[in-house]
């Protein structure tokens, strides 16, 4: 062939092979875009806003910068007549008396008086409008007249933690730290919640993978060697659950396990009993319905690897002298690993998630990181707070993920092996 139609070849073959990577993308261009939109954004929102700390320096951007600015009188450890000058200007000629809400709530989560005395001091200088609420001979004075905590140096060191753009007070609340002045430090003994909080989430989480696990795998047993018409009763009762509203799962179960409800019911009137057994606001109750709403999690990755192990391994065992038990745990139990990995770990992120069920079934004591999530999501509209519990629960699910990664392997956990 000659050199030029072997070029021509070539310059064909090199058009093909771009169209082929054009048409792979395009393909792939919703997906990423998908994935971009609705996981990749949003995490990179929760995790900016659980270092973002704006409320002060939008309401007092004239105190911050002169408080940046300012040198302590060594023998009242205040801020200089200029700082106090530029909070007065602040609150004088405040546009939106949002920021100033804002930062008095801010403020308030130093200290739980700070917000009446942002407000306070806000409609004293809003009323009449920018004008010195009081005579006094500086703006230090007009203030300490306003509220005497204004000349404390606790307000003012308050006032430097909560002033910078961004904050590690968030992400060190959530870990049960704080920063004070000989460095980070344990909160006190009456306000550790969110360590005890974290490690119950993982715990009822955990608890409810291995109970899953040990009831989905014999059920992925039996809708393996079950007949067709039996299989597909037993496959439409596991997916049963996706078909109703989770809200009407946990109601129902609410009404079977309550003390009138079915369960106690039939246990009295067949003498088994003496009084209801209390099945309800409480742990068992939480780990009977998460169980019984996450099971399809187990059951479906358990299924989907097991029809897929050929009978005949287990007649070979038997065949060379094994025992059933000992064929069991030797050649099939290792090779449903990958289900076992996937459907545990999988019912695991989404245990660890969960706050509705433990909210309605559950007393106090059994609340989840979740439910807190949502409190301060949509309560007490903290969402620095909320973005750093909800990140202290990702990077827990992403250690634990790692683990069984790394036991068992990311190929094997995705199916792909």
């Amino acid at each position: 062939m000659s050199a030029p139609a072997l070029e021509s070849l070539a310059s064909a073959h090199q058009k093909s092979s771009r169209q082929r990577r054009l048409v792979s993308v395009l393909l792939l261009l919703p997906l990423l875009i998908y994935t971009a939109v609705f996981f990749v954004l949003p995490i990179g929102m929760m995790l900016y806003r659980a270092i973002s700390n704006p409320e002060l320096v939008q309401a007092f951007p004239r105190a911050v910068q002169a408080l940046e600015q300012q040198t302590r009188s060594d023998s009242s450890n205040l801020p200089g007549d200029a700082v106090f000058e530029a909070v007065e200007q602040d609150f004088m000629h405040v546009e939106n008396l949002g920021v100033i809400g804002e930062a008095a709530r801010r403020m308030n989560y130093e200290n739980s008086g700070y917000r009446f005395l942002i407000t306070a001091t806000a409609r004293r200088y809003q009323w009449p409008a920018n004008q010195p609420p009081v005579s006094g001979e500086s703006p230090h004075a007009r203030l300490t007249a306003i509220d005497p905590r204004w000349s404390t140096p606790e307000l003012w060191e308050a006032f430097e933690r909560a002033s910078p753009a961004y904050t590690s007070y968030y992400l060190l609340t959530a870990l049960d730290l704080e920063r004070t002045t000989q460095g980070i430090q344990r909160v006190a003994p009456d306000k550790r919640v969110y360590l005890d909080l974290t490690f119950k989430t993982l715990k009822i989480a955990f608890v409810v993978s291995v109970l899953c696990l040990l009831l989905g795998f014999p059920f992925a047993v039996l809708l393996v060697k079950a007949s067709r018409p039996f299989q597909m009763l037993l496959i439409l009762a596991v997916m049963l659950p996706f078909w109703t509203s989770l809200l009407a799962r946990t109601t129902a179960w609410i009404v079977v396990l309550q003390e009138k409800g079915i369960v106690n019911t039939l246990l009295l009137k067949l003498g088994l009993i003496d009084q209801p057994l209390p099945m309800i606001f409480d742990a068992l109750g939480v780990y009977i319905v998460m169980v019984h709403i996450l099971l399809p999690f187990t059951v479906l990755p358990l299924y989907s690897v097991m029809k897929g192990i050929p009978a005949h391994y287990m007649r070979a065992s038997g065949s060379l002298g094994a025992h059933p038990v000992r064929g069991f745990l030797h050649v099939y139990l290792p090779l449903t690993l990958t289900g076992v990995g996937s459907g545990t770990l999988l019912t695991f992120i989404v245990a660890a998630g969960y706050y509705v069920t433990p909210t309605l079934v559950g007393s106090a004591r059994e609340q989840m990181l979740g439910y807190f999530i949502a409190f301060y999501t949509n309560t007490t509209v903290n969402w620095g707070m909320a973005s750093a519990l909800g990140l202290v629960l990702i990077l827990c699910v992403m250690a634990i993920y790692l683990v069984a990664a790394r036991l068992v392997g990311i190929r094997q956990i995705a199916g792909l092996k």
